[in-house]
């Protein structure tokens, strides 16, 4: 099975702005395609959906994009972009894990960790975050093994727990990386008090190629997890997911069609190519 996979951000109104602003910040970046409800564009070769849906759902920082810098010069650069109209949540530093380290939250709510490293074999420039607090705490490590399962060609690349030393933190995850079909994301246990969880606010987009994989991977993420509309989906641990046929956006761009298939979609839980096929 080989998937498309990619984040989802939901915006109210601001899609088309935000994914210029990433743009003019990231290389190897460029607009997709873009409608009054979807704009999709790629940034440092990774494509990203933007999504205007409304003001039902905001982002948080419990899904975050984390960046590896190559260069003083590009974490700088990018860290005084990013602040633009943002917020910093800690600042450029020197910490313990990294020697040169930030997180900052941009003007569209988007929270990015940039880091100085080299890009390795096996590591890629740009990936999806996973921060577990709250109820979730204590869950990360757990998350990675049920997704790992989950998906073909993936695997846990690295797993760092705290130890007794660090009280109340005993066992749980420091931080931990994996693939999923040949991307990479990340996961860690946040302790302490947090506003926030898991929302729509991001979600991941999977492409399926036929109703098989859509109802493998629909009936492996539901479990424990809860159904929702048109494709989504929210796993065990609260993370939402749409799951696709990678013919949709082609269906959804022809306009002789595009208001059929898009009826059809609304009245669907998981999705059902033959009826998309058909509208």
């Amino acid at each position: 099975m080989n998937n498309n996979i990619y984040p989802c951000l939901w915006f109210d109104g601001k899609a088309e702005q935000a994914a210029k602003f990433y743009c003019s910040i990231f290389k190897d970046a460029e607009i997709l395609s873009s409608s009054p409800m979807v704009c999709k564009f790629s940034i440092e070769g990774k494509e990203v959906m933007a999504l205007n849906g409304g003001p039902m759902f905001t982002i948080n920082p419990s899904i975050s994009f984390f960046v590896m810098c190559e260069s003083e010069e590009e974490i700088q650069k990018k860290y005084a972009s990013l602040l633009e109209n943002g917020n910093v949540m800690m600042p450029l530093d020197t910490y313990p894990w990294a020697e040169k380290y930030a997180w900052v939250k941009d003007q569209f709510g988007i929270t990015w960790q940039l880091m100085l490293g080299n890009i390795t074999e096996g590591v890629q420039k740009l990936s999806l975050a996973f921060l577990f607090v709250g109820e979730k705490f204590g869950k990360a490590s757990g998350a990675i093994e049920h997704y790992v399962k989950i998906f073909p060609k993936s695997a846990v690349v690295r797993k760092e727990m705290y130890t007794e030393s660090d009280g109340p933190m005993n066992g749980t995850l420091k931080f931990g990386s994996f693939t999923l079909n040949g991307e990479n994301f990340s996961a860690m246990d946040g302790f302490g008090q947090h506003e926030f969880d898991f929302t729509e606010g991001i979600s991941i987009v999977l492409e399926c190629k036929d109703q098989a994989e859509i109802d493998h991977y629909w009936n492996a993420l539901t479990a424990g997890g809860e159904e929702s509309w048109c494709g989504w989906l929210k796993d065990a641990f609260g993370i939402s997911w749409q799951i696709i046929p990678s013919q949709l956006s082609s269906w959804m761009s022809d306009k002789a069609r595009s208001e059929r298939v898009m009826k059809a979609l609304m009245g669907m839980k998981k999705l059902d190519i033959q009826i998309l096929e058909k509208a």
